[in-house]
This record gives C-alpha cells, structure tokens and sequence, in this order.
C-alpha cells in the first residue's frame, strides 16, 4: 500500500513514518525532492525558499509536478509499500491517488502545541514567535496562496484518515497502530485466483533454483488445493549436488536433474484423478510440464509470466494445449504484493 503524509506543521507526521518504516515502508517526501532541487540551483534551504521555489515550480510545471517525481519513483523501484510525505497541494494528492491502494492521512494538533514543538526542535528555518508562527502557519494551510501555491488546508480536507496528536507519545503510538490496522482492513480482499497464485508463489521459495524459482497449485472444481510444487531435484537427492548452471554441458546443467514445478505438483497430487482441475504456476509451463498436464486432464492453466514465450519449449507447449482445449489464462492480479508477517499473526 502507498500512505501519504498531510498535516499541520509540527503535528507529528514523523510519527507515523517511523512507524511505517519499521514495518518496511519505504519514505519518500516531496518535500526531500524539492529540496534536491534547490540544491542543484544553489539555493539556500530555508522554509522561505523552499515554499516560495515550490511555487514557482507548481506555476511553470503543474501544482502536480513533485508527486508526478514520486510516483515515477514508486513504479521504477517497484516499491510495494511506500510513505508519500510532504503533501502540500490538492493536485499531489490527486497524481497520487492514481497508485493503486493509496490512503492519505492527516496529522494534527492544537496550534499551541504545535508552536511550542516547533520552538523546542529549534530549527534554524522555523519561526522563534507566536506572530511568526501564525503567519508561517496561515500560507503553509493555503491561506492567501494561489491554486498552485501552499495548500495544505484543503490536503487535509481530502485526507481518508485523520490522526490528532495531542496527548502523550504512548497514546499517539497507539493510535497510530490502532490507524494501520483500519486501514489494511480497508485493503481489497484477494480473489481465489489470487489465493491460488499466491500459493503457487510462495511454494517457489523452496527452491534452490539461483536463477528461476517456479511454484505450482493445482486446484479441484471445489477449490480445493490438491497438489503444489516447486522446481528443484528429484525425491532423495539433495538439491546442492547437482549443478543448477543454465548453460554448459548438458551433464552439467540444471536441466539434466530438475523436475518442473508443474510436474511436482501432478505427482504430488493428493487425488488419484485431477480430470477437470484448474493449475497455477507462476512461469508458463514448458512441452514436457505441458504433456504431463495434458496427460493428467488438467483443463485450464493461469500463469503470470510468460518471459519464455520465445523459445521452441514453450511455443510446441502452447500448440500443445491449444489442440487439446486447454484453456490458458495469463493472471492479471489486482493487488501486487501481499505480505507475509510471521511475527504479526503470533501476536
């Protein structure tokens, strides 16, 4: 999931990041990407600079330009779970929520507060008085300021969760666990062929293959899982004294030794028959996985990736199953990443 970060100044935004970090987040900021910016244009960091160089930005570019930098980020990193902090325009928010499963959260707390937070952190760019504060405060929420100017006040008017920070550290820290675990209620529940990839995906990480792991799940017309595999050695031969090398000798390579995952998870079947089952495998199945499917009377295969579809393998696997009338379907999942947490289920 993608949490983005909007709130007064000083509210305590950090909080919640530093609580999502420790849960694997990773944090990105616009305001950090504004801050390079001003670096390479040897401006000096202050809060007047920053703010008035962000909206000079927003004019030429787009109030959306620094979430645009983000976003960018996130999908060429690839980056599942990810803090979006320093939201401070509805049009970043808007370029966000285009990420699938973005919650945006608002921070705050009482204006004293606040001040008196900001006083005691003693930043060199921050306000030292009351009336300084208050007008520092006043643009940061957009007032006076132009569409593609500070418009805090209006992020947090659009924000799906709002946490106020006016009581003590243990009862914020509560609260914020208490927030995450509302919002991963609000994730989309996976479908079953989500499920059944899924477990097809997690039976790959047992193998010892260095370069490709396949998982496999066959499933009944009851959706019930009847069998799952893994690529790697034969039963009774350690997968470490065989060579998994991908070229070379055939002697000498993977190939020779392996059995498929898909193979694996036929024979290790729980049912005599698997007439009419539906097979899961995260890498399209090559000619000897498709003989054994058809064989078996196996009638449709999901597959996620298809990086192979070149090689004479798979195209005779494809004319193969395409001539018996096994259906194919490449799996197109809504969600990305579903984690795994040993350590939260013991709770």
């Amino acid at each position: 999931m993608i949490i983005g970060l909007t709130g007064s100044l000083s509210a305590g935004k950090g909080l919640v990041s530093d609580f999502l970090k420790q849960k694997g987040f990773v944090y990105l900021s616009l305001s950090n990407e504004l801050r390079e910016i001003l670096k390479e244009n040897k401006i000096t960091l202050t809060r007047e600079n920053l703010q008035n160089f962000g909206n000079k930005l927003r004019e030429e570019k787009g109030s959306g330009v620094l979430a645009k930098i983000v976003v960018e980020k996130i999908k060429n990193q690839k980056y599942v779970n990810a803090i979006v902090d320093g939201i401070r325009n509805p049009a970043e928010v808007i370029i966000l929520r285009q990420l699938k499963n973005f919650f945006l959260i608002s921070v705050d707390a009482p204006q004293e507060i606040r001040f008196k937070r900001m006083v005691s952190r003693n930043r060199e760019s921050d306000p030292v008085t009351w009336e300084d504060f208050l007008k520092v405060d006043a643009r940061d929420k957009g007032l006076g300021e132009s569409e593609t100017g500070q418009g805090v006040g209006k992020c947090m008017e659009l924000a799906d969760f709002t946490l106020i920070n006016d009581s003590s550290l243990e009862k914020v820290q509560e609260k914020v666990e208490n927030l995450y675990k509302e919002i991963k209620g609000k994730l989309p529940r996976i479908s079953w062929d989500e499920y059944f990839m899924g477990v097809a995906l997690l039976s790959s990480k047992r193998s010892k293959d260095p370069s490709t792991q396949v998982g496999a799940c066959i499933v009944d017309k009851n959706k019930k899982i009847v069998g799952t595999g893994y690529n790697g050695a034969p039963r009774g031969i350690p997968d470490n004294e065989f060579p998994w090398q991908r070229e070379g000798d055939y002697l000498e390579t993977k190939y020779a030794y392996v059995c498929h995952a898909e193979l694996n998870a036929i024979l290790n079947s729980t049912k005599e028959s698997l007439e009419g089952c539906t097979l899961y495998c995260t890498l399209f199945p090559c000619n000897e996985c498709a003989k054994a499917i058809i064989q078996s009377g196996i009638k449709k295969v999901f597959f996620l990736s298809n990086k192979y579809k070149d090689d004479p393998s798979c195209i005779a696997s494809k004319k193969m199953l395409f001539r018996v009338g096994i259906e194919l379907e490449e799996l197109s999942p809504e969600t990305d990443f579903i984690s795994l947490d040993f350590s939260e289920a013991k709770k």
